[in-house]
């Protein structure tokens, strides 16, 4: 597989049909992909499936996507906080479904999904509603849940830096989701803040290796802003 550059974010989102599975990246606003967000507004699909490990802050990125009313349902593990207005809204409305996951099983899952394994068990959530409906499984004396991938069919990642083969590194707290999404989409889109030529990367720095990953785009500069810095 090789990875291509678009253009403008426009390019990078072409594609992503109605009703897909659609991983965004981003912890907050620390390494969520603005410019892919607001070019999937644009873009115009419908009817999606959301896995985030927030459901948006204020107005922007992620939240945009939902005021749109682009987003059928949310899987995140931090659906309210200060600033969630507009997925509040939403639910409370019934415009959106919700699927909570604790946020060391949303990691895991998408893992799962990349890796390849059918399903695991984990303790996390037994005993409370998030649970309910599942197989447990007592194992060595303790209870386990099972639990299933998390799969994409596209990845919206933000990274720091890529080379000419689309291998990519990170900045600070802006990685969190990204390296686990990228294997657990079938198309991986990334914005980075700067390309660099192949072989401009310390390999031992490298996070996200390009056979991951289908297209980067550069995000716009005008719009770049220190990512990791919560």
């Amino acid at each position: 597989m090789t990875t291509t550059f678009a253009g403008n974010a426009d390019e990078a989102v072409a594609g992503i049909e109605d009703g897909s599975t659609v991983l965004v990246g981003g912890f907050g606003l620390a390494g969520m992909p603005f410019d892919l967000v607001e070019a999937l507004i644009r873009q115009g699909a419908t009817d999606l499936t959301v896995v985030s490990n927030n459901a948006g802050n204020g107005e922007v990125g992620l939240a945009a996507l939902l005021k749109a009313g682009r987003v059928r349902k949310v899987i995140c593990s931090f659906p309210r906080q200060s600033d969630s207005y507009v997925f509040d809204e939403l639910y409370r409305a019934g415009r959106v479904e919700l699927e909570v996951v604790p946020q060391g099983n949303l990691a895991e899952r998408m893992r799962a999904a990349g890796a390849g394994i059918g399903a695991f068990y984990c303790p996390t959530g037994v005993g409370t509603p998030l649970a309910e409906g599942k197989e447990t499984r007592v194992i060595d004396g303790r209870t386990y849940v099972l639990e299933y991938p998390i799969k994409g069919d596209v990845a919206l990642i933000s990274a720091h830096r890529s080379d000419g083969a689309g291998n990519l590194v990170y900045r600070k707290t802006a990685r969190n989701f990204g390296p686990v999404m990228a294997t657990a989409a079938t198309t991986v889109i990334a914005q980075v803040t700067e390309i660099v030529p192949t072989g401009g990367l310390d390999p031992e720095a490298v996070v996200t290796p390009g056979i991951y990953v289908d297209r980067v785009v550069r995000a716009d500069a005008r719009r770049l802003t220190v990512q990791g810095a919560h």
